[in-house]
């Protein structure tokens, strides 16, 4: 049966948008996948997303440029030492220096532009409010504060051929249970990576907030941890 439904699914070669990729295949959508060379530390992330999105069978896979790198302001973009080591208690006590300024906000508009080409209604974004990341544009209520924008802002829109939903299948899930769901959609997360400082062979530090956050979900959940970390 030939996939009819098309959605844009933001993917960062990570853990959670690899898991939010596979339910929205699971729900027969047709896959078109966008991903973000932002300057960013490493391109691990990169080359993870190109991965996931052809094991996914997605229609596209587009990587695009936007350089905020000159804009700064984060420790993934930025001079800025990435924090390790820290409890997940401490990790919750502010919004921490790996936040990029309007990250999401920046990526989504791009992902409504390429989903207004595509005709495609539906973006998916692997945001999530339970962990302990903190980051403002991961909250259900700037999802909805998008959404509705989305459905002001656009030609299509506005002339009524339908309606933009932002989904965040993820939102409300413990890391443990978002890795239990992929594991139950086949996400093979070795593909995956989502260490903010990884070594020069990409293998991850073990010790950001990422790290420790992957490697005590896949504990909680039962799941072999399948991550290659560097030694140390």
């Amino acid at each position: 049966m030939v996939n009819t439904k098309k959605a844009l699914v933001l993917s960062s070669g990570g853990l959670d948008s690899s898991t939010a990729l596979a339910m929205a295949a699971d729900q027969g959508f047709a896959i078109y996948s966008l991903s973000f060379d932002y300057g960013q530390r490493h391109a691990c992330e990169i080359r993870a997303a190109e991965k996931v999105a052809r094991a996914a069978g997605a229609k596209r896979h587009l990587v695009t440029r936007v350089d905020l790198k000159p804009i700064g302001g984060s420790a993934l973009t930025d001079d800025i030492a990435v924090p390790k080591a820290r409890s997940e208690s401490l990790m919750a006590r502010a919004i921490p220096v790996t936040y990029v300024p309007a990250r999401n906000t920046i990526f989504l508009s791009y992902a409504l532009a390429w989903a207004e080409v595509l005709g495609a209604w539906d973006i998916f974004i692997g945001v999530n409010a339970v962990d302990y990341s903190g980051y403002p544009d991961c909250r259900p209520e700037y999802i909805l504060a998008f959404e509705t924008m989305a459905n002001l802002a656009t030609k299509s829109a506005v002339e009524g051929k339908g309606h933009y939903r932002i989904h965040t299948p993820l939102i409300d899930m413990t890391k443990a249970q978002i890795i239990l769901a992929g594991t139950a959609l086949g996400v093979d997360y070795r593909m995956t990576h989502s260490c903010y400082d990884p070594s020069p062979q990409g293998l991850a530090c073990g010790g950001c907030d990422s790290c420790i956050l992957r490697r005590n979900g896949f504990a909680d959940a039962g799941v072999p941890d399948p991550t290659a970390y560097a030694p140390g």
